[in-house]
């Protein structure tokens, strides 16, 4: 996949030379809705012959349009997201740097300048897509320029009658709701980090943890204890382990920021420094503050042995979540 990173105005060089069928979106956790537009993308590439592009915008409109409501916390990062345009067999990637000066651009111009001059034969989006200069150009304004572009709407994807959407997750993920997101995601929620050095405490009560500092802007799961796999490096052995989300209250009044501590089942070696990857497998309890270090042992042991029975189910069960 070729990925193209345009800053405004697009030069003549960064245009794609051979037709495509382009999926406009934000497309933030590709998820289920985002699968589905995806899915008419391969429909039309396959049937006309056309090479399959994305665009996608960086950072969020809402960082240069709604300052007071910005988003700077994503399900998946810039780079997760292109690796996952990968997976799915995109040929272009263009990821436009949305500025103020990419904000004044009126509909007409990009429909010409980011549409017509790239190639696009076929535009597909969502239903709700806008675009353009206070985001007056929508869809139905694109279907007006039948004769340079086709146009494919997508409707909304619902789930358990409510509309599959980012917002929608983010508020599910910060509220403990595990289960509702990676069942709209259609994968497991993932996030990657580098273990580093932590307090140490989880070894000297019997539960040694590796703390994981996220390598990017990632919106964090509520405070609590999941169910978790984790993947080291570039290895595709899958490892087991309890992890706590929250700022250690038993031994904190005050922590200043929110840490993430996997305790890996059966594993003794070090690995500080090593990239990780952290899987959300199923939310257990709410993080609390114990009286005392053995209720919290007592309670750790439970938690632990909950995580290894939904684990073994997960595993046994071989529940697939891919694009």
């Amino acid at each position: 996949m070729e990925v193209i990173e345009i800053t405004h105005p697009i030069k003549p060089e960064q245009y794609i030379e051979e037709d495509i069928v382009i999926a406009l979106g934000f497309f933030d956790g590709i998820h289920r809705g985002h699968q589905a537009l995806f899915e008419r993308l391969d429909e039309v590439a396959a049937e006309r012959g056309l090479k399959k592009a994305v665009m996608t915008f960086d950072p969020h409109p809402s960082v240069v349009l709604n300052p007071k409501q910005k988003r700077t916390t994503y399900l998946t990062p810039l780079d997760d997201k292109i690796d996952l345009l990968l997976e799915a067999g995109i040929d272009y990637c263009l990821v436009v740097n949305f500025s103020s000066r990419f904000a004044e651009v009126s509909p007409e111009a990009f429909i010409q300048d980011y549409l017509v001059k790239n190639h696009v034969k076929v535009a597909v989006a969502g239903f709700d897509f806008t675009f353009g200069k206070y985001g007056k150009g929508n869809m139905a304004m694109l279907q007006e320029y039948t004769s340079q572009i086709e146009c494919i709407t997508v409707g909304k994807q619902d789930l358990n009658g409510e509309k599959i959407s980012t917002t929608a997750i983010r508020r599910d993920l910060t509220q403990g709701k595990l289960a509702e997101v990676n069942e709209a995601l259609g994968y497991r929620y993932q996030v990657k980090g580098t273990v580093v050095q932590g307090e140490k405490r989880g070894r000297t009560i019997g539960f040694p943890t590796a703390n994981i500092q996220l390598s990017d802007d990632y919106v964090l799961p509520a405070k609590g204890v999941y169910a978790v796999s984790l993947k080291i490096g570039t290895s595709d052995k899958v490892y087991r382990g309890v992890c706590n989300v929250g700022v250690k209250p038993t031994f904190h009044d005050d922590l200043p920021q929110i840490v993430i501590e996997v305790n890996i089942f059966d594993f003794e070696e070090n690995i500080y420094g090593e990239r990780v990857t952290v899987t959300w497998h199923h939310y257990i309890r709410p993080e609390m503050k114990f009286n005392g270090i053995d209720p919290l042992v007592a309670q750790i042991n439970q938690d632990k042995e909950r995580a290894k029975y939904l684990l073994a189910v997960d595993f046994e069960d071989d529940v697939s979540y891919n694009i």
